[in-house]
């Protein structure tokens, strides 16, 4: 087990925090220290003594552990019940465009797991462990995503835009190849050796299997063999 990282009591030039930057020091300890330990492996005693106070402060700004791991979602924007996951491409889904959509959430997601891998980890550890953050990120944010996205496919599928395929499998492949991407870069593959590819182009070709797929069209394949021939036959 690592050391703890003792954080100052105090903020920048020796001044007290306030009520409001002292909680948000606090839980910003309590999500490294849950990342690094899982739950079980951590007490509020070790998070008060990394962040450089006593446990009584710490219960003073949550009461309950139940008021922390809620502060952990709110604090990453994942439990506001009025926050429409499409938001991030409200202009896309307004004009019925359907790569800039899921291109948009792609690249929107990765560059969020990249930028906070911590918290990537830390859900890995409350899934693990069956822990109640767990069901409360699938609760009160997993289970929109996929609602949200689940309606919009519907509707282009009534457009005629979409093949017929029940939409929460769309969303399943969508997200997983996302998910999957992220948990590579972040846990596994950090330098990228196995797949070395930025955000952008993966959120492009993510989007291109998801509404292309990879499979070539019958009528033409053929096109394609005599192109490639006519290739050969001028290389030689």
């Amino acid at each position: 087990m690592e050391p703890q990282k003792r954080i100052p009591a105090n903020g920048p030039n020796g001044a007290r925090m306030t009520g409001e930057n002292r909680r948000l020091q606090i839980l910003r300890v309590a999500m490294r220290l849950f990342s690094q330990r899982g739950f079980r492996g951590t007490t509020t005693k070790e998070i008060a003594l990394a962040a450089g106070v006593s446990e009584a402060m710490v219960f003073r700004h949550f009461a309950t552990k139940e008021e922390l791991y809620s502060a952990i979602l709110d604090h990453k924007a994942c439990v506001h019940e009025t926050m429409d996951p499409l938001q991030v491409v409200a202009e896309a889904v307004a004009a019925k465009d359907d790569r800039a959509v899921f291109e948009g959430l792609a690249l929107d997601a990765l560059n969020q797991h990249d930028c906070d891998p911590e918290f990537h980890r830390l859900l890995l550890h409350s899934a693990l462990e069956e822990h109640e953050l767990a069901h409360m990120f699938w609760e009160k944010f997993v289970k929109r995503v996929y609602r949200t996205l689940r309606h919009y496919i519907r509707e282009r599928q009534s457009d005629g835009a979409m093949k017929n395929v029940e939409p929460l499998v769309v969303v399943r492949a969508f997200i997983g190849m996302i998910i999957h991407h992220s948990l590579n870069n972040n846990l596994w593959d950090r330098q990228q050796q196995l797949l070395k590819i930025s955000n952008q182009a993966a959120a492009r070709e993510f989007t291109n299997i998801l509404l292309h797929g990879v499979s070539v069209e019958p009528s033409k394949i053929g096109g394609r063999r005599k192109i490639t021939q006519r290739r050969k036959r001028s290389n030689k």
